[in-house]
């Protein structure tokens, strides 16, 4: 079923603030630069009560860096914005380049409520392994009833929207395991690689090729092998163990990309991954 998305450009242009809300949700949503932070000081959505992340990338590995918080209504009127505030005066968290904001029309989020939500959130992305999650410790997910549960389960699912269209997908895994007949979806086509030593599993999304955790990856790699192929295999060197058996899914821009990390060198991934039945990718 279709959803009915407003995309509002605060500032005119695609680099600036962004304010999005969805038909029949009371939830409203913001992406916010770091340095426009302050350009919301007076707006009164971020008086309010909500959830929020603060999203950057790693100096290391150049990974997305995510962190989840709330933030509750104070006593001064501000809310949201102070604590980001406070985030953006905090040296700790000098990674974060853009905030995106999660509140409500009526500010109906209490403490129990937030609580919930930000342990949810926090919980799926750690789980969903896209990002590095910078929380130091899982968020308390506090005691609401069962009817308080639902509306915000309810919430959730459409934050998990708003957010894969603000531009962060951190909230579904890199692979669906669904290969089954049975369900509603269309089944999963899983690609297979032989070759060197390899013995690696994949499938086609619609974000490039993802190598499938329990992959076993050759450890060497052929003389001539690129250096760029070289740098996705030291990237990713911790998530192989002792065995060479890859220990998380791996997303690839291309079949190809996928098929060089496995094999240690330059390979055409369209021919050498292969379905079940021996048919090369490029010909599905």
């Amino acid at each position: 079923m279709g959803k009915n998305i407003k995309y509002f450009l605060m500032d005119g242009v695609a680099k600036g603030r962004v304010k999005c809300t969805l038909a029949n949700w009371t939830g409203i949503s913001y992406k916010v630069p770091r340095t426009l932070l302050e350009e919301c000081k007076d707006r009164p959505d971020f008086k309010k009560s909500g959830v929020y992340f603060l999203f950057g990338v790693s100096d290391t590995s150049d990974d997305l860096v995510v962190y989840v918080g709330q933030a509750g209504s104070r006593k001064n009127g501000e809310g949201i914005y102070q604590r980001l505030v406070e985030h953006k005066q905090n040296p700790d968290k000098d990674y974060w380049t853009e905030a995106v904001v999660f509140t409500t029309s009526d500010n109906s989020f209490g403490p129990t409520e937030i609580s919930y939500l930000e342990n949810h959130f926090c919980t799926m992305a750690m789980e969903a392994h896209r990002c590095i999650v910078k929380n130091g410790n899982e968020p308390s997910q506090g005691n609401v009833t069962e009817e308080k549960e639902s509306e915000l389960e309810e919430f959730i699912e459409y934050a998990k929207i708003v957010m894969g269209v603000l531009g962060y997908n951190i909230f579904e895994p890199l692979a669906s395991r669904n290969t089954s007949n049975n369900s509603t979806q269309a089944p999963v086509v899983k690609y297979y690689l032989n070759r060197r030593g390899a013995d690696a599993q994949g499938i086609l999304n619609e974000e490039g090729f993802v190598v499938l955790a329990g992959s076993k990856i050759c450890k060497d790699e052929t003389p001539s092998c690129p250096n760029h192929v070289k740098d996705s295999r030291k990237k990713y060197f911790t998530d192989i163990d002792d065995n060479g058996i890859l220990q998380k899914d791996i997303l690839f821009k291309s079949p190809s990309g996928a098929a060089a990390f496995a094999i240690g060198g330059s390979v055409n991934g369209n021919t050498e991954w292969k379905t079940a039945d021996g048919v090369p990718l490029g010909n599905t």
